[in-house]
């Protein structure tokens, strides 16, 4: 199992002793850990008619012209595992003709593994699980970006009447989401499909909700793997939130030239 697999690589490295550096191409942070479980991940997932997109392999544009696509994050939130801040996360999707149809998000500091598909449903620590059926922002838990919290990016939401809960790692926001965790998660900033392939799969086989902003389904495999912000949530909230959204959400997208740390 390819959670196991990574999971199996991370227990070598110590959380929040493990040394970080800079990418040249965009200053994020890469670690050791990093690399290793995307050697892992990619000779135990790999078949030959597989394309492979990854944060951490040389873009293949040849996956271009693949019926099948593994998109993998080996470390979604590598800020946070380098800090030892336990919401960090490995994710891995299956894309299909552009469509995310399985995903599994795995955070081996915290225990819990989200799997799911289209055909299968979610499973959570491999009890079955669904997306919030929550029909009110009133109450509602919404999951933010640390980072977007930290420079000021959810100012504006601080007086709503739902919850704020600064977490890291979208992919694992994304999965919690899907679990029925929490009622809802969005980020303005762009975000590479790398990122969101997972927990867009898992959101949406637990009977959730992803729009890309400002209004537009979700696909991968694109040649260019930067993305627009997103709004995942349970069904009933998609409405409430697209309207929230909406009014900040073109000006936002405008001034952002760049993706953000998770």
């Amino acid at each position: 199992m390819a959670m196991g697999k990574a999971a199996g690589v991370l227990s070598q490295f110590v959380l929040g002793s493990v040394v970080a550096e800079r990418k040249p191409s965009d200053r994020s942070l890469v670690t050791e850990a990093d690399r290793s479980v995307n050697r892992a991940l990619r000779e135990f997932l790999v078949r030959d008619r597989d394309g492979w997109l990854s944060e951490e392999s040389t873009d293949d544009l040849d996956r271009l012209e693949k019926h099948r696509v593994w998109v993998v994050d080996p470390l979604d939130g590598t800020r946070e595992f380098v800090a030892g801040n336990p919401e960090w996360s490995v994710s891995v999707a299956m894309v299909e003709d552009g469509k995310a149809i399985a995903g599994g998000v795995c955070n081996p500091a915290t225990g819990e593994i989200f799997l799911g598909s289209m055909e299968t449903g979610v499973t959570f620590n491999g009890k079955r699980v669904c997306a919030s059926k929550k029909d009110r922002l009133e109450g509602a838990l919404v999951l933010a970006s640390r980072s977007e919290v930290e420079r000021g990016e959810w100012a504006r939401f601080q007086r709503s009447s739902f919850m704020i809960h600064p977490t890291g790692s979208v992919a694992y926001k994304l999965a919690r989401v899907a679990a029925g965790l929490a009622d809802a998660t969005w980020t303005l900033s762009p975000k590479n499909e790398w990122d969101v392939a997972a927990g867009v799969a898992l959101v949406e086989a637990a009977g959730g909700f992803v729009q890309f902003l400002p209004n537009s389904r979700p696909t991968f495999n694109n040649r260019a793997t930067l993305l627009p912000g997103l709004f995942a949530c349970g069904p009933l909230l998609r409405d409430q939130i697209a309207s929230l959204l909406g009014h900040s959400t073109r000006a936002s997208l405008a001034g952002s030239a760049s993706i953000t740390d998770p």
